[in-house]
């Protein structure tokens, strides 16, 4: 049997990966294993561990997968469980405060989702040099008065790369966030490949610049993650979303009723709070949104 090497997933297609091998820098296609008749295939997901055989054709074959550290997934609608990422302990969220204008709904899922799965979360805003003041002085401050370390980047000029680099080290870290927000700018700027490569419905590689990127350093990793709209947190509970706002459970504690969904009853602690500045308005907003209009 020929030689397995070490790698991690950046990026799963149906039949195949993007994986780097740990003694390469460029990422590779990886055929996975047909299982055998009757027998379900473990399917990958990026920041798996495997262990490939390299083909003669460059392309690779996944011969066996590490057991997961963690797992990050996904409720479906169906009441199915979908698996997001595997071994990564921080989601590293990209927000630009202008072009686009900041999508703080976006960004408050993410935030929600991270805290209703348990990971650490981490805000880096982009774009400060195009953004009214309002906003680059403001929205930060919002989340980082939240408790969320916080950084405001602008990779084209390099400012702030080097805590971004500092704040990355030893973490495992998935980076999220809609097109247009500058990862592929921040992934040059830290050295990475501003393009690995997605793997289409079938398995065949194609390049593009909505594709997984992996960024390699001393005891840890980021991975770009395709497709931020598979975050949503679908239809939830309110009783179990006021807990993906940290600054909620306290203020509605006080509520009248024990089942309040922070909406429209009456002597609501949270919406008390809103009105008394302790809860932001876009925040509330945003939880009224992900409550009325579930994704």
């Amino acid at each position: 049997m020929s030689e397995t090497f070490p790698a991690r997933v950046v990026s799963v297609g149906k039949n195949a990966a993007w994986i780097v091998l740990d003694s390469e820098e460029q990422p590779r296609v990886a055929d996975l294993k047909r299982a055998g008749r009757g027998v379900k295939r473990e399917m990958l997901a990026p920041g798996d561990r495997v262990h490939v055989r390299v083909l003669e054709d460059g392309r690779a074959l996944v011969d066996a997968i590490d057991p997961r550290s963690f797992t990050l997934q996904r409720r479906t609608f169906e009441g199915r469980s979908k698996t997001m990422a595997a071994n990564v302990d921080t989601m590293v969220t990209v927000t630009a405060l202008a072009d686009p204008s900041p999508r703080l709904l976006t960004l408050d899922q993410l935030l929600a989702f991270a805290e209703l799965e348990g990971i650490s979360a981490m805000t880096v805003f982009t774009k400060p040099d195009l953004a009214r003041e309002a906003d680059r002085d403001t929205v930060p401050a919002l989340y980082r008065a939240l408790g969320y370390e916080t950084l405001v980047v602008n990779p084209k000029a390099g400012e702030c790369i080097g805590d971004l680099r500092e704040a990355l080290v030893r973490r495992h870290a998935l980076l999220c966030g809609v097109s247009g927000v500058g990862k592929s700018s921040l992934f040059r700027a830290l050295g990475g490949e501003a393009v690995v490569g997605d793997v289409s419905r079938h398995g065949r590689g194609r390049q593009t610049t909505t594709s997984a990127r992996l960024y390699r350093m001393d005891d840890g990793f980021l991975i770009d993650s395709p497709g931020v709209a598979e975050f949503g947190l679908g239809a939830i509970e309110p009783q179990e979303l006021v807990h993906g706002f940290r600054e909620m459970p306290e203020a509605a504690a006080s509520c009248r009723f024990n089942d309040c969904s922070h909406l429209n009853e009456p002597d609501c602690g949270v919406q008390a709070a809103v009105a008394e500045g302790r809860i932001a308005p876009s925040r509330y907003g945003s939880y009224r949104r992900i409550l009325e209009s579930p994704t």
